[in-house]
Parts: C-alpha cells; sequence; structure tokens
C-alpha cells in the first residue's frame, strides 16, 4: 500500500508539471511601469525585495488576492504594428491595482501584465504604451535552493519570507519547527509572508514548503540560532 501511494504521489506530480509547462496560450494585453532601469519594480504587493527585471505586476484576475506571487508566464505580442520578434519569460511579484477611466485595464475580469520597462521594451516598442498578449504559465527555473528571509519578529511572532521557489513557483503552505520542537503550521500574511505566533529567538528554525502542485520540500535547520531580522538563508533544494 505504501508503495503505491508513492506511486500515486509521484503520478500526480508528474502529470501537474506536465499541465503546467504544456498549456495553451491565452489572450491578454501588458503595459510597463518604472523607467528603462527597473527603477520602481523591484518590491511590490508579494513582498520580494529584489527579484532582478524580469517580472511583473499581474491584475486582478490573475493576482488571486497574492495566490500567484512567484508564478512564472511566458508571453509575446501579438496583433500590433509594435510587436517584436521573439518572447519573455517573468515570474509574478506585484499588483496592478483596478483603476477607473480609459486606462482601467488591470480591472477583473481583464488578464493584464504590467511589465517592467526592460521586459516590455523586448516584445514591443516603447510608444506602443500597451500591447495585446499571448501568455501562459510555465515551470519557474530558479538557480540555487529556496531562500527563507526573516521578514520581522518579536517574543511572540516571527514572519518570514520564503522565495526562489521553483517547479510551479506558487505556494500552498508553510511549516516550521524550531529546534527540539514540533511542526507548526504558519499562515499567510501577505504576498509570500509566512507568520505563526511564539518566542522563536535563539532557536535554530526548520521548514517544510508544500508547492500547489502537492509537492514539498523540507529545509532542515536551515536557520541558524543566531538569526537576525533581515537575513535571508538558503535551502538546499529546490522544485
Amino acid at each position: 500500500m505504501a508503495k503505491y501511494s508513492r506511486l500515486m504521489v509521484g503520478y500526480f506530480t508528474f502529470m501537474a508539471i506536465i499541465l503546467v509547462s504544456s498549456c495553451q496560450y491565452d489572450d491578454g494585453h501588458a503595459t510597463f511601469y518604472g523607467d528603462s532601469a527597473g527603477g520602481g519594480t523591484k518590491e511590490g504587493a508579494c513582498g520580494y525585495n529584489d527579484y532582478g527585471l524580469a517580472t511583473t505586476a499581474l491584475s486582478t484576475a490573475l493576482f488571486q488576492n497574492g495566490a500567484t506571487c512567484g508564478a512564472c508566464y511566458e508571453l509575446y505580442c501579438t496583433n500590433s504594428q509594435f510587436c517584436k520578434k521573439g518572447l519573455i519569460q517573468v515570474t509574478a511579484t506585484n499588483f496592478c491595482p483596478p483603476s477607473t477611466g480609459s486606462a482601467a485595464w488591470c480591472n477583473s475580469p481583464l488578464k493584464h501584465f504590467d511589465l517592467t520597462q526592460p521586459m516590455f521594451v523586448k516584445i514591443a516598442e516603447y510608444r506602443a504604451g500597451i500591447v495585446p498578449v499571448k501568455f501562459r504559465r510555465i515551470n519557474c527555473s530558479k538557480s540555487g535552493g529556496i531562500r527563507f528571509q526573516i521578514s520581522n519578529a518579536n517574543s511572540n511572532w516571527i514572519l518570514v519570507l520564503v522565495h526562489n521557489v521553483g517547479g510551479v513557483g506558487t505556494i500552498s503552505g508553510v511549516k516550521i519547527r524550531g529546534t527540539n520542537g514540533n511542526w507548526v503550521q504558519m499562515s499567510r500574511n501577505w504576498g509570500v509572508n509566512y507568520q505563526t505566533f511564539g518566542n522563536w529567538a535563539g532557536q535554530s528554525m526548520s521548514f517544510q514548503v508544500t508547492a500547489t502542485d502537492g509537492r514539498f520540500i523540507e529545509a532542515d535547520y536551515v536557520v541558524p540560532s543566531t538569526w537576525q531580522i533581515g537575513q535571508s538563508f538558503e535551502g538546499k533544494k529546490n522544485f
């Protein structure tokens, strides 16, 4: 029975990977924000500090209240005189909020990508402003292991940013365990910041990260007992 269960888990994991990487292109639009060097785009609603230039803010329909933070997309410009050849791959790191007027591109149910300027000009001319695109979810390829940053903490609470997640890129759950303690389920505070209560000072910490495709990784004692707020620690594994 145990062997059968492992086989079934492996099968469904494999199928989830295939579905993400082979899904059909959908229709949407893209704009850009920030300056030519990516200024003003390195922080956002997902909590990442700096994910580079290959990032995007998502409209309400795609952002799903932060559930798609860390998701990776492939897109290209289509049906516009301003399109350039080629496609780009970006990671979701921010939210494009709804608005009013003629530029309400991020309102539901529109599927919209607000790219960094350097990424936008890879697929379209700057003067276009907005272009129709074809897009699809893809698996994320990240260098190194999953990272855990101590965003904030006090004697009763801790907040941890979980990032650099490969595979499907999105997280369904995080657990934490202190020195000689039991696993404790964390809750999502905002973006990819996960919280739990208790005094974690002076403890080494391990984490279990479960991706939205059901796979999980355990990072044992990845955070040393000497941790400080703001420090980031890299695990040995990734999806």
